[in-house]
């Protein structure tokens, strides 16, 4: 048999035309391996038979949607994951997911490298060649668009010459990316970072400034993932699937941001994440009542790190895995329910109620029933304030 090569597709412009290359450059035989994670858009069976017809001869499609649902969105989730505090890593966190299979792939069909459609400006080729390795060492890794320096228009060229069935055109020059935590949309006029959007951008959200009628919706949690919603038990996909369906509608989630890659270059970015703000908006706010003050400062420098780490392509690091651990352990009690409003592009919480929170009415109230001993507070800042006060004295008898 023939050498093989997994190839990473998406159906779009760049893995298609990376088929014929890795063909004619190498002589070995291409194995095009789709992961729905949820993007929505062009039937999976019609992307599968677009990479035959673009010369593959094997076109593997896994269906990832929970998986990557439970495995992947929930500890973001967890971690409350905003890159730059506004994007939730909507590309960044189904790379691991379409490495596992690859590597699946890869292993079931004899290949000894995977390649990639990555560009050598993105993200992604970190994010897919060091998952890779991560989890099969012995595995080559092979970028040909990257390595071939293709522009979009060189790319177009090749595949108007070779008749490669591909939805790209020339009058459609965006690169979008979409999964079900959320959708991006870069390149064309949006490189120039003066032009705002046009609404021709959007397709996850419609506009916020015609809103219909305010959502109110409750999300319920168990261990930080949401199990309900009004009342209705949901998985992790579904929950994300609604969100993004109610918010959407109220134009929650669109995102417009020049964040900071990870190769060094500063790139602007459309996102949509309509379910995903929304409930990470909920969770943290749940966390507010069930987490104690000291666990919670420091679990949001310790969700900084998971953020910056996952959108960095180091999903499978040791210290990645370890957060992983001490994420997971905060979210014992961060159980009960989340009232949410969805209106007009954003996502407000007014109400929340826990059986394991740490909020006391008796302790918070000023009114009768009071329980709090404020007889003891003056002792309590004397003592705290007492540092301070010494540094000050002394301070003052050296000046």
């Amino acid at each position: 048999m023939s050498e093989r090569i997994v190839l990473a597709y998406s159906g779009g412009l760049d893995t298609s035309v990376a088929i014929g290359w890795i063909a004619e450059a190498t002589g070995a035989e291409v194995v095009a391996v789709a992961v729905d994670v949820g993007q929505g858009g062009e039937d999976l069976e019609v992307i599968r038979q677009r990479a035959l017809d673009c010369g593959a001869v094997e076109a593997y499609v896994a269906d990832a949607r929970d998986e990557f649902a439970e495995e992947y969105c929930m500890p973001a989730l967890k971690a409350n994951a905003l890159y730059h505090d506004k994007y939730p890593l909507v590309s960044a966190l189904s790379r691991p997911v379409i490495v596992k299979h690859l590597v699946k792939a890869a292993q079931e069909f004899g290949a000894g490298t995977v390649a990639h459609g990555c560009t050598g400006k993105g993200n992604d080729q970190v994010r897919f060649e060091v998952g890779i390795v991560s989890l099969a060492p012995d595995l080559k890794c092979i970028a040909p668009v990257r390595d071939l320096a293709l522009t979009r228009d060189k790319a177009i060229d090749y595949a108007e010459r070779n008749a490669l069935p591909i939805a790209t055109t020339k009058k459609n020059p965006f690169s979008i990316d979409q999964n079900v935590w959320g959708r991006a949309v870069e390149t064309g006029f949006l490189e120039d970072i003066w032009n705002a959007p046009t609404k021709d951008i959007y397709d996850y959200t419609d506009d916020p400034a015609f809103p219909p009628v305010p959502d109110e919706v409750v999300i319920s949690f168990e261990r930080g993932v949401p199990v309900a919603i009004d009342g209705q038990p949901v998985t992790p996909l579904q929950a994300i699937e609604e969100m993004n369906r109610r918010a959407g509608a109220q134009g929650i989630g669109r995102i417009d941001i020049v964040e900071d890659r990870l190769v060094g270059i500063k790139s602007r970015e459309i996102y949509e994440a309509p379910g995903a703000i929304a409930l990470i908006e909920a969770h943290r706010e749940l966390e507010n009542v069930t987490i104690e003050r000291e666990l919670a400062r420091y679990k949001r420098r310790v969700g900084q790190e998971w953020t910056e780490l996952v959108y960095d392509g180091m999903w499978a690091s040791p210290l990645k895995n370890s957060l992983d651990a001490f994420i997971e352990d905060t979210q014992r009690h961060v159980n009960g329910d989340i009232r949410i409003v969805l209106h007009g592009g954003k996502a407000v919480v007014t109400g929340r109620r826990s059986d394991t929170g740490l909020y006391d009415f008796n302790l918070a109230t000023y009114d009768e029933g009071d329980t709090f001993d404020q007889s003891a507070a003056r002792g309590f800042i004397e003592i705290y304030g007492l540092a301070a006060k010494q540094a000050a004295a002394r301070e003052a008898r050296l000046s």
